[in-house]
């Protein structure tokens, strides 16, 4: 899958990362884990990772593919800002 240059293949790779921070962080520590009083850091460093994930695709010549994932991630980003850490 890594051979392709495809949107869809790029946006199946960045939702991969966020699902598993996701599951890690609901689940498995049942939302119990804030890094400095800042209950959004795990996801951020989710996010930041597909940064770097970007980085690689694009440095490979793959731009359909690393515009998948910075869709991804920008959706991601959004909606974790939407819904975690906006104060109620």
């Amino acid at each position: 899958m890594l051979n392709k240059n495809d949107i869809a293949a790029g946006l199946l790779i960045g939702a991969l990362l966020p699902c598993i921070s996701l599951f890690i962080f609901w689940f498995l520590l049942k939302n119990q884990l804030v890094l400095m009083n800042k209950p959004g850091i795990p996801y951020l460093t989710a996010f930041a990772i597909n940064l770097f994930i970007i980085r690689y695709f694009y440095g490979r010549g793959a731009d359909k593919t690393g515009n998948g994932v910075a869709m991804i991630s920008f959706l991601f980003l959004l909606a974790i800002f939407i819904f975690k850490l906006q104060p109620l």
